[in-house]
């Protein structure tokens, strides 16, 4: 299913300041009403659909039921042995354990330290070589990190970050650290009923089952979910702007049906990219 709005995401995107975190209800309002998404009152999806713009750029893709039974148990058995990080998080306070130890944690091979803008070269550059294969390799001859490829064999995703969050809620918001042009993939398993993923500037609300994946870019889309019937475990998996910016890493324009940054080529590219380095 296809779902085509009548906003401009490029154009909206300027109209967020970089701080925005979604959480000014006032403001949000003035900007669904400059910026509406063509459809009157809220609408449920519920089957596989990508969301389009007025351009065709993808806002998000929405995939129930994706990931296998083997995979969801993995996750969750993954989860578990996290159950000691997860009640030290500050978003476990207060609570019981109820089925997965409720908490959120951030994992990431390069990310600077909470109020600071710059880190160890070996941290950023580790990045660099898990979202841009290619970039990597003159990086890492540059700064002459030996230790790089084993620290790859810890990390396998092209993303730089990942949020695990356990029986906790999500209210709306934006991340105003991850980049307008790169889609977050957000993940859900667990056993639960009644789940909804928000999506208030697009008026949009999504069935967000056991198994499902959803993709858009959480700096732009203000999203959400709240406290479910159940025990649920996310897996976001996103990436951090300031690393990019630090490494001089060139954005990514926005992923279209037809342009130039679809889907079926940017597969492709990471394909040979990954192809070229480990041959």
């Amino acid at each position: 299913m296809t779902v085509q709005m009548q906003m401009d995401i490029a154009r909206y995107s300027k109209l967020i300041s970089p701080k925005d975190t979604g959480h000014n209800e006032q403001r949000e309002a003035r900007l669904l009403e400059r910026c509406p998404p063509g459809h009157e009152g809220k609408r449920l999806v519920d089957e596989p659909a990508t969301i389009l713009d007025a351009s065709s750029a993808i806002i998000a893709w929405y995939l129930p039921d994706t990931l296998t039974n083997t995979t969801q148990k993995e996750i969750r058995e993954a989860t578990d042995l996290l159950a000691p990080s997860l009640k030290k998080s500050w978003f476990n306070r207060g609570l019981e354990d109820v089925g997965a130890t409720p908490g959120c944690i951030n994992l990431s091979p390069a990310w600077f330290q909470q109020g600071h803008e710059a880190g160890s070269d070996e941290m950023v550059i580790l990045a660099v070589i898990l979202t841009n294969p290619k970039e990597c390799v003159r990086s890492g001859v540059s700064k002459d990190l030996p230790q790089m490829p084993e620290a790859l064999q810890y990390w396998a995703s092209v993303f730089n970050t990942l949020s695990i969050i356990s029986n906790r809620e999500s209210p709306n918001h934006q991340d105003h650290m991850s980049i307008a042009e790169c889609f977050d993939i957000l993940t859900t398993v667990g056993n639960y009923s009644n789940a909804r993923m928000t999506m208030p500037s697009l008026q949009l609300e999504f069935k967000y089952n056991s198994g499902c994946m959803i993709a858009f870019s959480g700096r732009i889309v203000r999203h959400g979910v709240y406290d479910v019937e159940g025990d649920r475990i996310a897996w976001a998996w996103y990436m951090r702007d300031s690393v990019h910016i630090y490494t001089g890493v060139p954005s990514c324009g926005w992923a279209s049906v037809d342009g130039p940054y679809n889907i079926r080529t940017s597969i492709l590219n990471f394909e040979h990219l990954r192809s070229d380095m480990w041959d």
